[in-house]
């Protein structure tokens, strides 16, 4: 099955194509083309997913899946969330800064749980039908934030977040643990059980 995932972030795209399988031939905006700034300009992850995919299934009309992934904090009443790549502001997505930002804010605060999700927005036409149809799928994974960083695998917030049930950050973890017990592991479980129910 052909499926167009809306990124061009290689760290993404391996860890979806490693939970999808060779079932599926996964391919970014770069393979089909697209090199445009797609707008995240919703409030809510959900709002976020489905800018994006709905954008290249507009431009595109090909089926395809988006996801948003926000860092939620509990004693920051769930910041950074959707803001999450890019808290400690500017354009890129500043992992060094982000961490150092979210550290420096829960330096007095003894409440350090947190969560990541993630949702995934599949666009699809059905067969035989011009009209598309738009199914959502969230993942979960609670823990919390370590006091200094700590591993040099993943990306993002990895360092600094440990799963519950695990004494290791995600970044110590490792890709293959890490590619069983994620946030976007979860969704796209969700995800791949609905795209195989229909093959």
């Amino acid at each position: 099955m052909k499926i167009v995932f809306a990124t061009n972030n290689a760290h993404k795209l391996s860890e979806i194509k490693d939970i999808l399988g060779e079932g599926f031939e996964v391919l970014s905006l770069s393979d089909i083309g697209c090199h445009d700034d797609i707008p995240e300009t919703a409030g809510t992850l959900e709002g976020n997913a489905l800018l994006k995919a709905q954008y290249i299934h507009d431009h595109y009309h090909i089926n395809c899946f988006a996801d948003d992934t926000g860092l939620e904090v509990e004693a920051l009443n769930g910041a950074p969330g959707v803001f999450s790549a890019r808290y400690a502001g500017g354009e890129g997505h500043d992992s060094e800064a982000n961490m150092s930002k979210l550290l420096a804010e829960l330096k007095e605060k003894s409440n350090r749980k947190a969560r990541f999700r993630t949702v995934i927005a599949l666009i699809e036409c059905e067969e035989g039908t011009t009209k598309p149809k738009t199914t959502c799928f969230e993942g979960i994974v609670e823990g919390h934030i370590t006091k200094e960083r700590h591993g040099s695998e993943g990306f993002g917030y990895d360092p600094i977040f440990m799963p519950d049930g695990y004494d290791k950050t995600f970044a110590e973890l490792g890709m293959e643990i890490k590619n069983h017990i994620s946030h976007r592991a979860r969704a796209v479980e969700k995800l791949a059980q609905f795209l195989l129910h229909k093959k």
